[in-house]
């Protein structure tokens, strides 16, 4: 199936609008769970060990001769690897699709830390973040050395994933999701990594880190200046500028936008294919302006896009409610033949 073939089937999906309903009434009032443990690894692009918490399915251990796609779901700024099972409730999403007959897969939900999920442009105040004692995660798993985030989801993460677990380690059996900063870093990862991943979801993501305020989307001005990406972040300011620098090579670089327009030449010469995209975005969310830009050149770009703007605003009554979607939009895309 290709990309645009996958972005209709889940339209078709996604026109029966009380999908979601549907799903939680037809599935049995107790239905097969499926476990959640967490993992820890070593990860040589961080230098350090991270926390990694496993969605398994319902058969895994019934069926131990059999393999399983595996879906990545990020969390937000200030978040950690338990967010989507605690706070978003996507282990029982999970259990009702299955229960109602959707494909089964593993859920992968890594710790991230305040990342963006990419290399950062400067090495961090390692004795600084050691010595803060106002936060709760260890420094220890949080005070990286070596901060490539991007290369510790896509190759660290991933591989040891498959090596521990039993799942169908290809590109086409494996997507990224992730909600706000997950968002963001979902489609980046999905755009530097498109050998790891056949499709990408963003939930309220991040996507145009250099839209001005009060710019409009598709005709903005670009921030080029360290004041202008201070104005474009607004309250993201602090953590972005950590990841992502002062200078107008690095910002541009790690620019979602910059991403699309940097991969389309690939396309056309051959080299590469879209991920399928899945973006929504709630209409009282903050960056509603950001989502409509990104998804205004994406098209533009003839990017593999399904974008949605849907009641709602940055909260995790809008993510648990629009993951429902992503998932089922991720399984279709995994188990595509």
């Amino acid at each position: 199936m290709t990309p645009r073939e996958l972005l209709c089937a889940v339209a078709l999906l996604l026109s029966a609008a009380a999908a979601p309903a549907a799903s939680a009434q037809s599935a049995p009032s107790s239905p097969p769970r499926g476990t959640v443990t967490t993992d820890t690894l070593w990860s040589a692009a961080l230098g350090t060990r991270k926390a990694v918490t496993v969605y398994l399915p319902p058969s895994y251990q019934r069926r131990p001769a059999s393999r399983f796609p595996v879906l990545y779901y990020l969390h937000g700024l200030w978040g950690n690897e338990r967010n989507w099972v605690d706070n978003g409730a996507l282990a029982h999403s999970m259990d009702s699709l299955v229960a109602s007959g959707a494909p089964e897969a593993m859920v992968v939900m890594p710790d991230g830390d305040d990342s963006w999920y990419t290399t950062w442009a400067s090495l961090p105040d390692l004795t600084g973040c050691q010595r803060d004692t106002a936060r709760a995660e260890p420094a220890a798993q949080y005070c990286v050395p070596w901060p490539h985030y991007d290369d510790y989801l896509a190759v660290d993460v991933v591989d040891f994933i498959d090596r521990r677990y039993r799942t169908q380690a290809t590109r086409a059996r494996r997507a990224i999701a992730g909600l706000s900063m997950g968002g963001y870093g979902a489609i980046t990862l999905a755009l530097s990594y498109p050998e790891r991943f056949v499709a990408a979801a963003s939930h309220s993501g991040v996507l145009s880190t250099r839209l001005l305020p009060g710019d409009s989307a598709g005709t903005g001005r670009r921030a080029s200046t360290p004041s202008d990406f201070a104005r474009a972040a607004g309250s993201l300011w602090v953590s972005q500028r950590r990841a992502f620098g002062g200078d107008s090579i690095a910002w541009w670089a790690r620019d979602p936008i910059t991403q699309l327009e940097r991969f389309a030449p690939r396309v056309a010469n051959g080299q590469t294919q879209w991920p399928a995209l899945f973006v929504d975005v709630g209409a009282d969310d903050t960056w509603l302006r950001h989502n409509r830009d990104f998804a205004h050149r994406a098209r533009a770009l003839g990017a593999a896009l399904s974008y949605r703007e849907v009641p709602g605003a940055h909260t995790w009554r809008y993510w648990r409610a629009q993951s429902v979607f992503s998932l089922q939009a991720l399984l279709l895309a995994v188990t595509a033949p």
